[in-house]
């Protein structure tokens, strides 16, 4: 009895300390960043912008308008075709004969879909720029964020990589309206606390990411061998010695799915591709840096709690159908809600106004932590039954779910 006694604690507080810390480690990075120095950036350092693509005639010409209005002055655009089936690479060249007269636009056609990692590399080939920028085909770049994303990276010469901030920009839906709290409550505020208590994060963000050259060069680009390439080739910049942290002023507008089954899909992919790091790292869960043993282990504990929750919701629901009983600690359930609406409400505060939020948006918590809680439980838990049963799943690049139908 005392066994289950601890897992019901440990599947209740889990989730409240790690709210705690990342509360905590959020708040304190974001007084560290009021006084943070950065190196003055001129425009003139060439910057490639790799923007790879499968079937997103619908996205193309948003993103590529755009990248027209940033305040970088020297930069081209890279438009990588993973062998689409409409007619993107037709819109590629029609973008390339558009905008000649304002900045350069290279296209690469693929003969074969391979994948979005192999298409990062083909257009990696033909990039220029001592810092490559990669972005999704649905990202609309603010204004300033290639100059933030430079400057990060010209600052610190250790510093291989920087992940920019996504917002979610289509709010039509309860889905997409949640999606939006989950990147400014949540995604946000563990990579702030990340940057401030490890001094690196788990992961740059595919949607939005700044390399400096040599860094990408050393490490050999992009593996295609992994379900998530951005998780992976973090992991391989640590490795390698280099530097990877957060710049939540670089900022991209993107489309996130918009229907629930879309959703499960992209959460199990993550989900995925954190215990593909591990076991490709799992070295490092021993001999790696205090820091990087907190990142893995920090997955570790967070599928095993994913894990347990699913095995005790089935035996609440068993209780409740049988013995029409069901036991819980309501003073510790208020307290993961209090500790729950806290975090929110800290990620809208330092987000409101850059992205746009309104305090109707937050009448939208309660759902968040019932609905959206489940569907990443059922995400990771598929991600384990995939990682065993298919471990050497790869695949090719489907457009996903972005909401523009």
């Amino acid at each position: 009895m005392w066994f289950l006694d601890i897992i019901n604690d440990f599947i209740i507080g889990y989730p409240i300390v790690v709210s705690a810390i990342w509360i905590v480690g959020a708040l304190y990075c974001n007084i560290y960043r009021r006084s943070e120095k950065f190196a003055k950036v001129d425009g003139s350092e060439l910057v490639s912008i790799l923007v790879p693509a499968h079937n997103e005639s619908d996205t193309l010409n948003e993103a590529i308008s755009a990248i027209s209005n940033i305040d970088y002055n020297n930069f081209e655009v890279v438009l990588i075709d993973d062998k689409s089936d409409d007619d993107t690479l037709d819109i590629m060249y029609k973008l390339q004969k558009q905008y000649a007269n304002q900045f350069k636009i290279k296209v690469v056609p693929i003969d074969v879909n391979q994948g979005k990692a192999n298409a990062m590399n083909e257009g990696f080939k033909v990039a220029e720029g001592k810092y490559v920028v990669g972005i999704d085909s649905d990202s609309l770049l603010a204004k300033n964020s290639v100059t933030e994303l430079v400057k990060t990276l010209k600052t610190n010469p250790k510093l291989g990589a920087v992940a920019g901030k996504p917002v979610v920009r289509n709010r039509t839906t309860v889905l997409g309206r949640l999606q939006l709290l989950e990147y400014i409550g949540v995604i946000d505020i563990i990579k702030k606390a990340q940057s401030y208590l490890y001094g690196r994060i788990n992961t740059v963000s595919g949607v939005i990411v700044g390399f400096r050259r040599e860094a990408l060069e050393d490490v050999g680009g992009w593996h295609t061998d992994v379900i998530t390439e951005d998780i992976d080739i973090t992991w391989r910049m640590y490795r390698k010695g280099w530097s990877v942290s957060y710049q939540p002023t670089a900022i991209c507008w993107i489309l996130v799915p918009e229907n629930t089954r879309n959703l499960i899909k992209q959460r199990r992919r993550w989900a995925r591709g954190g215990m593909e790091v591990i076991a490709k790292n799992k070295d490092l869960l021993l001999h790696g840096s205090i820091t990087q043993k907190a990142l893995m282990y920090e997955t570790i504990i967070s599928s095993t709690w994913a894990v347990l929750t699913a095995l005790s919701t089935i035996s609440y629901f068993f209780n409740l159908l049988l013995i029409h009983e069901v036991q819980l600690d309501g003073d510790v359930l208020l307290v993961l809600i209090i500790v729950s609406i806290l975090q929110f409400f800290i990620g809208f505060y330092g987000s409101h106004e850059t992205a746009l939020l309104s305090f109707v948006d937050l009448l939208l918590i309660p759902a968040y932590i019932v609905y959206y809680w489940m569907i990443n439980l059922i995400s990771c838990i598929l991600a384990l039954v995939s990682f065993f049963l298919d471990p050497e799943n790869v695949g090719t690049w489907s457009s996903p779910d972005r909401g523009v139908k």
